[in-house]
């Protein structure tokens, strides 16, 4: 699509560029099938699923029984090609489509496809155009129900999807957490007119009201007024102006508040009431400010009645006359507010546009069920949320002159909450929310670009044969610190902003350039090398009373989780001395009394009946996992405690994977007879978590682990690392007893927590009495 890069347009519309080049927004058209599209009044939203070809880090046991010397390394590591599922949704305007379907046609390879999904008014308009370019035949699918389908999609797969909009706060935009059970909620969808739709299950809608006043009569009305023919130029005339000087309000009337009836002065009591008896010239700015709050509110109210009458709390706005524009979302908010006292809240999806676009492919792709799987936001090819206020930052962009992509891959296994979750419909993963605290903000974004040289250096490091890899490297350098750049102007354009969004968001960069595991030989280094003290470390506990052995085994806990590299303060220290181990780190922790210090009381429950089943979530190769948790899974395994072993699916910096947990527990099984018999007996299992993160996000795991969680009447959850303890979970309540430790290893956090640099936190917890 060489046109596409600048395209002409007639002298009467605006000139804009493409602000990608065109192989970035069509991704992977060699592999595309099952396409559809969405053409409203002004935007196209074109969809298709892809297969994308990426390299995987896979280990592979040696066989021990002909190891040649002690010095072997105990796996070796590949790298291999894996094929998995990704979903494309692109919008651009409808100027553009002509161009956009030649760049489809010129580059699209599978000829299996022949049909495609089409869904909005603008698929008559477009449709034998469609049908000539890709030589696809147009099927139409009815709009409202691809819009629920899309609705529910979204609200299932992306965590911060919901957002409530607040004007003039330090973030504009508020996340919701998303319920574990997404239904019933109410649509309203405004277009031209308003539908109001209750949403019941998967399959189950009905249209319950609607109005004719929607966004088609402000752009009419609008134009009648003003003689503005552009939706977007109305709103920027609207932003811009005084609804008083055009509506008539209670002070005018009564000369102030209207006490009796609880009506305050400034409330509208006629929109567009001064204009009958005032004998001045309006402005454009004016007048279209007190149009867009009357039918604001004649929606809002319309919203409140229904939701009331239909008993429902959730309330999900979108259509073209919403589109992301503050003015619009500031007027419904306030409406829904003062008509509801404050009970209901005006809720907008971040991906409102796609939700036509993706209810349409969903409609095609029904044979190969895509609800069955879980999927996730890739943010390495994601546009994410973009402000539109024109004051906000100088970097902001125009929307309808933008490509905005939305990516999402199709995870390996079904993600679900854990079952031991207090409340899994208010649990919020993250400790400290970014997009609402600047300092903290600033602060995070500064140190993850001054480690980004480190990063690409590992990069370059795990892969020494391959002569691209410091190309790719540097790729991936640039595209992350465009994202960083991205966030530091729109922190909430991928949801709320926090610690593990931008550890994910730079994991998901790296996988994109091909860096699936740049920590692999320093884990395999580690491993080996704490597999030859494993047993000193046991044979020291077991001389030592209970007493002094509980303390040893805590403490060699922490000083393992200080062996990590995703910590610079430790990274700097590893890197620069080869002698730093086990030792080294216990005389780094910081002195009892620690900074949260519940091990008295852990103690004291020791002293009590052993628990039935203890969840442990696993953190660092090496150090951490060999002389840290196994002594610790030893002794909860001599007292009687089932102990079900938790480690990433896929890797995420030196954390330890499920495949490597399992080649690290045979070995060790060999070499002690606990673990061993442990495995035998079938009390001691290791699963997957279903995450491929440094932070724990306990609504989103494995189903595999959800089910042994309930099958084993799991009564202790243990949570170890910075990541999974302190960024995430800290404030996380279970219904059962949690153990949460970790070692501070930024300064930064730990004077924000009231500590200094290697503080412990230990936090023995309890669940609420009923």
């Amino acid at each position: 699509m060489a046109a596409c890069s600048r395209l002409e347009r007639s002298s009467h519309s605006m000139d804009k560029s493409i602000t990608l080049p065109p192989d970035e927004i069509f991704r992977n058209l060699e592999n595309a099938k099952r396409f559809a599209i969405d053409i409203g009044g002004s935007l196209t939203k074109l969809a298709y699923y892809s297969t994308v070809q990426h390299k995987v880090a896979k280990v592979r046991s040696f066989d021990h029984s002909v190891k040649e010397t002690e010095d072997d390394p105990l796996y070796e590591i590949s790298v291999q090609e894996e094929i998995t599922a990704r979903l494309h949704f692109i919008k651009f305007e409808n100027a553009y489509i002509e161009t956009c379907l030649d760049f489809i046609k010129d580059h699209l390879v599978n000829t299996e496809t022949k049909v495609i999904k089409a869904t909005g008014g603008g698929a008559y308009k477009f449709k034998d155009l469609i049908e000539k370019k890709l030589k696809l035949k147009v099927d139409k699918e009815d709009e409202m129900s691809c819009l629920i389908k899309g609705c529910n999609f979204v609200l299932k797969n992306i965590p911060h999807e919901a957002f409530v909009y607040v004007k003039h706060a330090d973030s504009e935009f508020r996340f919701q957490t998303t319920q574990p059970d997404i239904f019933p909620y109410l649509l309203i969808n405004i277009g031209s007119g308003v539908s109001i739709v209750k949403v019941e299950s998967e399959d189950k809608f009905e249209r319950i009201g609607g109005s004719s006043i929607g966004g088609g009569t402000f752009w009419g009305l609008g134009a009648l007024l003003t003689k503005t023919k552009r939706f977007d130029e109305l709103l920027q005339l609207a932003s811009r102006g005084q609804h008083t000087s055009v509506d008539m309000l209670v002070k005018d009337i009564y000369g102030g508040a209207y006490g009796t009836l609880g009506l305050t002065g400034d409330l509208i009591a006629s929109s567009f009431g001064k204009s009958a008896t005032t004998d001045k010239e309006f402005s454009k700015e004016d007048m279209a400010k007190s149009l867009l709050h009357m039918i604001s509110n004649d929606i809002g109210q319309l919203a409140c009645l229904y939701a009331k009458l239909h008993n429902l709390t959730r309330v999900y706005f979108g259509g073209f006359f919403i589109r992301g524009h503050p003015v619009t979302m500031h007027t419904i908010t306030y409406s829904i507010n003062f008509f509801t006292k404050g009970e209901v809240q005006a809720l907008f999806l971040r991906h409102e546009g796609y939700l036509g676009a993706i209810g349409a492919f969903l409609k095609g792709a029904e044979e190969d069920n895509p609800n069955q799987y879980s999927w996730g936001e890739n943010y390495a090819g994601s546009s994410g949320l973009m402000s539109v206020s024109p004051d906000l930052n100088p970097m902001q962009r125009a929307r309808s002159g933008t490509f905005d992509m939305l990516e999402m891959d199709r995870l390996e296994r079904q993600l679900v909450n854990l079952p031991l979750l207090q409340d899994a419909s208010s649990y919020i993963p993250d400790t400290m929310d970014l997009t609402e605290d600047a300092v903290a903000r600033e602060y995070w974004l500064y140190c993850f670009e001054e480690a980004l040289g480190g990063v690409v250096k590992r990069a370059i490091a795990s892969q020494p044969d391959l002569p691209q890899a410091k190309e790719r490297a540097e790729k991936f350098r640039q595209k992350y610190r465009h994202k960083l750049q991205t966030l530091r102007h729109q922190p909430f354009a991928y949801g709320s902003l926090t610690v593990r969004s931008l550890l994910d968001t730079r994991e998901h960069c790296l996988n994109e350039f091909n860096f699936p595991d740049p920590y692999s030989k320093i884990k395999q280094r580690e491993n080996d090398l704490a597999l030859k003290y494993f047993q000193k470390v046991v044979k020291s506990l077991e001389v030592l009373s209970w007493e002094e052995r509980q303390f040893a085994l805590v403490k060699g806990l922490l000083a393992g989780n200080v062996f990590d590299w995703g910590a610079k303060a430790v990274s700097d220290v590893l890197e620069s001395d080869a002698g730093f181990g086990f030792e080294e780190a216990k005389q780094k922790l910081q002195e009892r009394p620690w900074l949260v210090d519940s091990y008295n009381e852990w103690i004291e429950r020791l002293k009590g009946p052993p628990h039935k089943c203890a969840l442990f979530f696993v953190d660092n190769s090496g150090i951490d996992i060999i002389l840290g948790v196994f002594p610790f899974v030893r002794e909860l395994l001599c007292r009687g405690t089932e102990v079900v072993l938790a480690s990433n699916s896929g890797p995420a910096l030196n954390d330890v994977t499920y495949s490597e947990l399992q080649i690290l527990t045979e070995r060790i099984a060999a070499m002690d007879s606990v673990i061993q018999s442990g495995i035998k007996d079938d009390r001691l299992i290791l699963v997957q978590s279903g995450s491929s993160s440094p932070c724990l996000d306990l609504s989103r795991l494995d189903k595999g682990l959800s089910t042994v969680v309930r099958e084993r009447h799991t009564d202790l959850v243990i949570i170890e690392g910075m990541g999974r303890a302190i960024h995430t979970n800290y404030y996380a309540t279970l219904r059962c007893e949690s153990l949460k430790l970790a070692v501070i290893k930024n300064s930064w956090l730990a004077e924000r927590l009231g500590g200094k640099i290697f503080s412990v936190v230990f936090k023995f917890e309890q669940p609420p009495q009923s």
